[in-house]
């Protein structure tokens, strides 16, 4: 990839840093969620291995795995997601999020998270809990996040709480139910923390890309030597695991009309396999899910291309992702929503 100077950075997000909060008159809609909980899939998760695969794609268009149905016709996901398969009725897709800025994890983390680049609005978390007078800022499950390579905002710079001491409040039966992994743990915490009022909870499933295990898939056996084998073997299973029980415990509950669940990486996966069999940086198209909160499930709002490269139907920008969050927990900015979630 070549070098990004902050200069490029915030120049070249420019076209889309006024759309999420353009009009911040909302009418005479209600809010139809009164807490959210975002899983923040670091790293960026491949569309075509997760929520848009391409089954009769080439084998290095449509990688090494196959899709499987689910609970709504039609609709097919990645084979490593049978969980969330079984409840695709309970959320819609979004398969064609997209932005022009720089092909870089800051991006489409400012972006989904403020609405803007360069650092200008908080967080939606932190503006949740200034509308209602709480002194408490929102809580980021396990740690805010650190280094995604450049030196710019990343859309956690307001000031957070770290919830400490979710480890100690979880019975072995709930570790159980969401997977016993640190992001099962962080998810079954979120639950309890919505439960006794918190209104906004952000798990970064991790909160760097280098060195360790993420979706940011390059393969390079270097920094970056995440695989497609990795999602197989771990990160469809533990996301896969987590996110169905989160859903299951906030239905079972009676919560999930009233709390909104957003799932999203900050940017989708090249169409064709790199070298080594992996996938690099794309920003032109890419899946998010949404459940709970007044969304409408069993849906797919638009549809990307035959590789899952660009929209080709209804095309989503993250400015409209941070609107429809917006929208549901009643913040200025929602009149740019994706308004077929909520009809």
């Amino acid at each position: 990839m070549n070098p990004i100077t902050r200069r490029r950075f915030l120049a070249t997000g420019s076209a889309a840093a006024g759309l999420a909060l353009a009009d911040s008159a909302r009418g005479a809609d209600a809010a139809p969620a009164r807490r959210v909980i975002v899983l923040l899939l670091v790293g960026g998760p491949s569309q075509l291995e997760t929520f848009d695969p391409k089954p009769d794609a080439l084998t290095e268009v449509r990688g090494p795995f196959g899709s499987i149905a689910s609970s709504v016709v039609g609709v097919r996901v990645g084979e490593h997601l049978p969980r969330l398969a079984r409840q695709a009725h309970r959320y819609a897709l979004v398969r064609t999020v997209h932005h022009d800025a720089a092909p870089v994890h800051e991006s489409g983390m400012q972006l989904l998270q403020t609405g803007h680049l360069g650092g200008q609005t908080p967080h939606f978390g932190d503006m949740l809990a200034r509308r209602h007078g709480e002194p408490a800022p929102f809580v980021v499950l396990p740690n805010r996040l650190g280094n995604l390579g450049l030196n710019v905002a990343n859309g956690q710079d307001a000031n957070v709480a770290i919830d400490a001491n979710f480890t100690h409040h979880l019975s072995a039966a709930t570790r159980d139910r969401y997977g016993k992994t640190a992001f099962g743990d962080c998810c079954a915490r979120s639950l309890q923390l919505v439960e006794h009022g918190t209104r906004c909870v952000v798990v970064n499933m991790f909160d760097s890309i280098y060195d360790r295990l993420t979706w940011d898939c390059h393969a390079t056996r270097q920094c970056l030597s995440s695989t497609l084998a990795d999602y197989r073997r771990v990160l469809c299973p533990t996301f896969d695991h987590a996110c169905a029980a989160l859903l299951d415990d906030l239905h079972e509950r009676g919560m999930l009309e009233e709390t909104l669940v957003v799932a999203m990486g900050e940017m989708g996966r090249t169409p064709y396999l790199n070298a080594n069999g992996g996938r690099d940086h794309w920003p032109h198209c890419w899946s998010i899910l949404l459940a709970g909160g007044g969304v409408r499930g069993g849906q797919v709002i638009g549809a990307s291309d035959r590789l899952a490269s660009e929209p080709a139907r209804r095309p989503v920008r993250c400015a409209e992702v941070f609107a429809s969050i917006s929208h549901a927990m009643g913040l200025d900015g929602g009149a740019n929503r994706v308004r077929e979630l909520f009809e």
